[in-house]
């Protein structure tokens, strides 16, 4: 037996996945005896934000992760394919029948037995089988996270998700940004630079500073700060005591927090320009936002240093108007809000397994993966290994072509920096070589060698 814990997108794909072929699971889930403060139902699979699980365009990244887990035997999928609303491009759900199907379907089926009861990390014994599957998610009980932060290290267990927006780099204007290192340190191409003059500069700020910023969730705006007897916190003092609280796990200040202290602010800080030459004047730049790889290839990079709390448009908005971002596309956007997630690529291994505690693996968002979706294919990925280690086999990781070794491929990918959970979007797919310049043919030629690789590694039994 299988003992899966969390009964979220990636907790009912795993034990799918595994009472499909053969093997018994005991599925753990607290709700409804205990909740979180983002759910609102005993079903499982509750979509908490919206009901929209991506693109359904088959030539789309979350088009080519579909396809490789409906071949699978996503339930997830099925069950959406079932209960769809109208939606556009994307793949929209009623949300109470999906969730009502789902479980339906897990506790009908006759090989998992569901507990509905809050699991507590056990001592000694892991499980009867010695696999045990964690897909607590990102609210995960104050026990679960105790434990994980025991066997991973407590800096390689964030409980909060603060990142800058990432972009394609494809997608940025060479003839604007330069690849140089202040004073010219280190490697040439490490960083690449935004050089801004002084009208652009202010521009920016400006916009920044009146930006839309996204409303506290209730769970996140609590801290130290107090409002008088009788009286809500302000906004501005939740806001205030959410910073604080997210300083002092990730060391980071929201960058429009940063530009409201003053219009220079940026340029002496963030943005300062010192050690930088534009290659277009032969001068120093009034200010340079820097971009970081993000990965080995180098097809995506960050925007050092910009996380923020704005809406996703004013994102977009904004940051376009940074030189040499005009015409860029983001892959994920800055976030600052509660997400417990795991430091993958320093203590899982391709199998989703605990480096330090052999017999358990993470799954869902909790390895660094966003998103519904992402989530579920993580799912099916444990349930595989899973399946397998109970009856003795081993199963071979997805190839790197495949858009769910893209995503392994992220949880795995050791590159000097600060690791963030990413959406599947094209950067996440192997580079091309030759390369090819066309945006359509490359993309097309990407989700060509996906489904080849996907069909040649099902195939083998």
């Amino acid at each position: 037996m299988v003992t899966i814990v969390g009964a979220g997108f990636a907790g009912v794909e795993a034990a799918w996945a595994c009472a499909e072929r053969g093997v018994a699971v005991r599925l753990y889930e607290m709700r409804p005896q205990a909740t979180t403060p983002a759910h609102t139902t005993p079903w499982f699979a509750e979509l908490v934000c919206s009901n929209s699980l991506k693109s359904k365009a088959p030539d789309s990244p979350a088009g080519q992760l579909k396809t490789e887990m409906a071949a699978l035997g996503s339930l997830v999928l099925t069950k959406a394919a079932e209960h769809a609303v109208p939606g556009g491009q994307a793949l929209a759900v009623d949300r109470e029948k999906f969730s009502r199907a789902v479980t339906e379907a897990i506790e009908a089926h006759p090989l998992i037995e569901v507990v509905r009861e809050e699991w507590r990390p056990p001592s000694l014994t892991l499980a009867p089988s010695g696999v045990l599957v964690l897909a607590t998610g990102p609210l995960s009980t104050d026990h679960v996270s105790q434990w994980l932060a025991e066997r991973t290290g407590r800096r390689h267990l964030h409980f909060y998700d603060a990142v800058s927006p990432t972009v394609d780099a494809a997608t940025l204007d060479r003839d604007v940004v330069f690849a140089q290192s202040r004073y010219d340190k280190g490697e040439g191409d490490d960083y690449l630079n935004c050089p801004f003059d002084k009208d652009q500069y202010t521009a920016f700020v400006r916009a920044l500073v009146a930006a839309e910023r996204v409303p506290l969730h209730a769970f996140e705006a609590g801290g130290n700060r107090t409002a008088p007897t009788g009286q809500e916190p302000s906004p501005a003092d939740q806001e205030g005591a959410f910073i604080e609280k997210v300083k002092y796990f990730a060391g980071c200040m929201p960058i429009e927090v940063i530009a409201e202290k003053g219009e220079r602010s940026l340029a002496f800080g963030n943005f300062k320009p010192v050690g930088l030459t534009d290659p277009r004047t032969g001068r120093r730049p009034y200010a340079a936002l820097q971009l970081r790889p993000e990965n080995r290839e180098k097809t995506l990079y960050s925007l050092v240093a910009c996380q923020n709390r704005l809406r996703f448009g004013e994102q977009k908005r904004v940051f376009q108007m940074v030189p040499g971002l005009e015409n860029a596309e983001f892959v994920r956007y800055g976030v600052i809000h509660r997400n417990t997630y795991i430091d993958a690529p320093r203590v899982l291994t391709p199998w989703l397994e605990l480096r330090e505690t052999p017999g358990v693996l993470v799954t869902g968002q909790l390895t660094g993966v966003e998103g519904y979706v992402e989530s579920a294919a993580m799912g099916i990925w444990a349930g595989l290994v899973a399946s397998a280690r109970a009856k003795g086999q081993e199963v071979e990781p997805p190839p790197r072509a495949t858009a769910l070794g893209s995503l392994l491929a992220h949880l795995q990918d050791t590159t000097e920096r600060d690791f963030a959970p990413m959406n599947i979007n094209w950067g996440l797919f192997p580079e091309l070589e030759p390369q090819v310049k066309d945006k359509a043919s490359r993309r097309a030629l990407k989700v060509r060698l996906a489904r080849d690789a996907a069909q040649a590694w099902m195939a083998v039994p």
